[in-house]
């Protein structure tokens, strides 16, 4: 087995899980209570010609697997259907609002990333100190800490007292947006960064403890030699951490959106849960296990590039 069958086989398993996914979310509709026509219809007016058109629209009439296909061949054609509170397309629903969305996951990702990974190194490096004891208690502590609660608490320390910070809204131009996203990437970021550091510990104090590290510094090798020895081999749990946050801050914005008065996709999501806005409902799940796959695919490749053993390995396996 080479590389290029070690990644076919992750695409072909990444495309059947997406195709089981995309089945039980489909199959979620037919699992509420009520009438499927009317569930589609939401808050509007029920009327025998209403629930006419939507078993029309949606082919209700026509065996479910015969429904379900037809909903996927739209899917994978562009089509996620029409939004039932705006009767707009799905996917120009979607676009609108994906903006907000990719930028605060970005900045909570570089925020968490380029704090918690150097904080997890230093810990590891000062085991033992006052420095690891107030990182690891700090770390327990963001890890405690739910993500809207962190946000309730910027919002009033940073924007209601000390007016540093916006209270809400997206502002105007790249640096408008960027001061105003900067609460919310925080309190997305924190309980993740938190995490990340105690993974991050945990796997380089393992790697210090391995007696290859004793014999490199016996041997008089420098300590950043020693050091970037053991990063690279404490790489694996590290990028592990580090697509556990992704998958998390993909789903985690909705809260922190919620709370700051963000409209990205995370609030169109519960605004459409509470408006029964079936098809917008539908097509958010599905991106979002579609990002879910694709983070966990590339951390898959990740590991080959940091460990080509890994693809040995999975030979034998």
């Amino acid at each position: 087995m080479n590389i290029v069958w070690f990644v076919v086989r992750r695409l072909l398993a990444t495309a059947l899980l997406l195709a089981v996914l995309s089945f039980l979310i489909f199959s979620l509709l037919y699992l509420a209570p009520g009438d499927i026509a009317k569930n589609l219809l939401g808050t509007k007016a029920v009327t025998p010609e209403a629930l006419a058109a939507v078993r029309a629209q949606y082919h209700l009439d026509d065996p479910f697997l015969a429904q379900y296909w037809h909903w996927l061949s739209g899917v994978l054609t562009g089509d996620w259907g029409t939004s039932i509170r705006s009767g707009l397309p799905v996917a120009d629903e979607i676009a609108s609002r994906a903006g907000i969305t990719v930028r605060l996951i970005v900045m909570g990702f570089l925020i968490a990333a380029l704090v918690s990974i150097p904080a997890g190194v230093w810990a590891a490096r000062r085991r033992g100190t006052w420095v690891d004891r107030t990182l690891v208690s700090g770390a327990v502590v963001g890890v405690s800490a739910p993500g809207f609660a962190v946000g309730l608490l910027l919002l009033f320390v940073f924007a209601v007292t000390l007016r540093w910070f916006p209270v809400y809204g997206t502002g105007e131009g790249f640096w408008g947006q960027l001061w105003h996203l900067t609460l919310p990437a925080i309190a997305l970021a924190v309980g993740l960064g938190a995490l990340v550091v105690q993974l991050t510990r945990a796997a380089v104090v393992r790697e210090l403890d391995a007696d290859y590290v004793t014999f490199q510094r016996s041997r008089g090798l420098s300590e950043a030699r020693v050091m970037g020895t053991v990063l690279r081999n404490a790489a694996i749990p590290i990028v592990t951490s580090l697509g556990l946050m992704v998958t998390y801050l993909v789903g985690g914005t909705i809260l922190v959106e919620v709370v700051f008065g963000l409209p990205g996709l995370g609030t169109q999501l519960q605004q459409a849960v509470l408006f029964k806005d079936v098809p917008v409902v539908q097509a958010l799940t599905l991106i979002t296990g579609l990002l879910v796959c694709l983070i966990s695919l590339a951390v898959d490749l990740l590991y080959l590039a940091i460990d080509p053993r890994i693809l040995r390995k999975a030979v034998t396996a």
